[in-house]
C-alpha cells in the first residue's frame, strides 16, 4: 500500500474505529489494512491506536497526528479535484481538415459552436480539395469522403453522400433529357480537377467516356456552370442540395448511380491533442445524425 492510501486509511480508522470498516472503504482486507497501519507506526516510532477487542481507539499521538494530516489530505484531494477538471475544459489548438465545400457547408457550423462554447480552445482548419497528409502536416483530425486506404489511422463514420448528375432547367430543355447513361454521349460535360477528376463516368453497365465541354477547378464553379446551362455535372448530393431544393438543376437519372460514399473522421489514436479533438468528433456525430 502506498503512503497516500496508508494516510487515508489511516482517517478512515480514526473515524470509523473499525479496522473492517476503514477496510471497505479502502477496498483492502482487514488483515492488509492493519499491516499498513503497523507499518505506519513503526515508522512513524509511536503508537497511534489503542487496540482491544471490542475498539479501536487513537492515542494521544494519533490524535495530533490526525490534526496534522486532515487539512493536508483535503487540500491535496481538492487539487487533485480541480487538476480533473481543468483537464476536461479543452484548450490549445486542434489542426482540422476538410474538403472546400463540405468543410464550408458541414465543418464549419461545428467549429463555430465549439469556440463558442469553449473559450480556451482555438481551431486552424484547413480547407483544400486533396487528401492531406496527417502526421506530415500536423493535422489532428481529417474529414475523408469515399473508401479509406488501409492505414494504422482510426476512422470514425459520420455518415455518407451519393454521386449524382444534374443539369438546368434551360440546358434539358435545348438538348432533352438524357434516359439512359447511352444518352450522356450525346450532351455536355462539365467536369472538375482534383481528387474525383475523372475520364469516365461510371453508371451500371457502362462506362461512360468524359470528353468535357468545361473542365473547371472548383466544385463552386462547376455548380454554377451547370446552373448557368453549359452542360452536365457528376457531383455529391451535398454538393447539390441548395441548388436542387431550390430548383436550380434537376437530378438526372436518379437510382443509376453507384451507391453511397462514406464520410469519416480519420485521426491518429497514438497522438494526444487533449479533448477537443474528441469534442469535435461527438459534435459532428451529433450534427450528421440530425
Amino acid at each position: 500500500m502506498d503512503r497516500l492510501a496508508t494516510l487515508e486509511l489511516f482517517l478512515a480508522l480514526a473515524e470509523s474505529q473499525s479496522f473492517t470498516k476503514a477496510a471497505q472503504a479502502l477496498g483492502c482486507s482487514p488483515t492488509a489494512a492493519s499491516r499498513a497501519i503497523a507499518a505506519l507506526e513503526a515508522n512513524l516510532g509511536t503508537s497511534l491506536f489503542r487496540r482491544s477487542t471490542r475498539q479501536v481507539a487513537l492515542t494521544d499521538d494519533g490524535a495530533a497526528y490526525r490534526d496534522r494530516i486532515q487539512p493536508l489530505l483535503a487540500e491535496l484531494s481538492a487539487a487533485s479535484r480541480a487538476a480533473a477538471t481543468a483537464s476536461q475544459v479543452p484548450t490549445g489548438e486542434l489542426h482540422i481538415t476538410a474538403p472546400t465545400m463540405f468543410g464550408r457547408l458541414h465543418v464549419l457550423p461545428v467549429v463555430a459552436d465549439l469556440l463558442a462554447a469553449h473559450p480556451g480552445l482555438s481551431i486552424r482548419l484547413l480547407l483544400i480539395d486533396r487528401n492531406v497528409r496527417l502526421i506530415e502536416e500536423g493535422i489532428d483530425v481529417a474529414v475523408r469522403i469515399g473508401p479509406l486506404a488501409d492505414s494504422s489511422l482510426r476512422a470514425v463514420k459520420i455518415g455518407s453522400v451519393r454521386p449524382v448528375i444534374v443539369a438546368s432547367p434551360a440546358y434539358l430543355a435545348r438538348n432533352g433529357v438524357p434516359a439512359t447513361p447511352a444518352d450522356l454521349k450525346q450532351h455536355s460535360l462539365i467536369t472538375t480537377t482534383g481528387p474525383r477528376a475523372a475520364t469516365q463516368w461510371r453508371l451500371p453497365g457502362t462506362r461512360t467516356p468524359v470528353r468535357p465541354r468545361l473542365t473547371v477547378t472548383t466544385v463552386e464553379a462547376a455548380v454554377a456552370a451547370a446552373e448557368a446551362g453549359i452542360g452536365l455535372a457528376s457531383l455529391l448530393s451535398y454538393q447539390l442540395a441548395t441548388a436542387l431544393a431550390a430548383g436550380r438543376l434537376v437530378e438526372l437519372m436518379p437510382g443509376l448511380l453507384p451507391g453511397s460514399m462514406p464520410v469519416h473522421l480519420l485521426f491518429d489514436a497514438r497522438t494526444s491533442s487533449g479533448n477537443g479533438r474528441s469534442l469535435f468528433i461527438a459534435a459532428m456525430k451529433e450534427a450528421f445524425g440530425r
